[in-house]
């Protein structure tokens, strides 16, 4: 009875995993994951798989935390993949900074080069 109730936590915790995952792939963003608690799930499934090996409680328990590990450590590929993802478009966002500043500065000497012409104009026309 005890594998099966075990079993059955685990199936548990691992159907929030597969969306979590998909949740993660779909925002493209990790600011809303963290690395530390990830890798602690994945610690606790090591720990867990370990124990069942340690034990020679080898039997469809031992699958299902196989499973658990393998789509929490898809999240953790996620993780990293979205962190790259944040840092490329940090990246682009302070190159489109930059260049809306040089723009700007830009048309503003632009503006006064122009203003600096008519008003020579308007001091020869007088």
């Amino acid at each position: 009875m005890s594998p099966i109730l075990e079993s059955i936590m685990l199936i548990c915790f691992g159907f929030s995993w597969p969306m979590n995952v998909i949740k993660g792939y779909k925002a493209r963003t990790a600011k809303s994951m963290s690395l530390p608690f990830i890798v602690l799930i994945i610690s606790g499934y090591i720990a867990g798989i370990m124990a069942k090996l340690v034990s020679q409680q080898i039997n469809f328990v031992l699958i299902v935390y196989l499973l658990n590990l393998a789509i929490v450590s898809l999240n953790l590929a996620i993780y990293f993949r979205n962190k790259k993802l944040d840092k490329i478009q940090e990246t682009a966002l302070m190159d489109e900074l930059e260049s809306d500043h040089v723009d700007s500065n830009h048309m503003t000497f632009h503006h006064h080069h122009f203003h600096k012409r008519n008003d020579s104009k308007h001091s020869v026309a007088y």
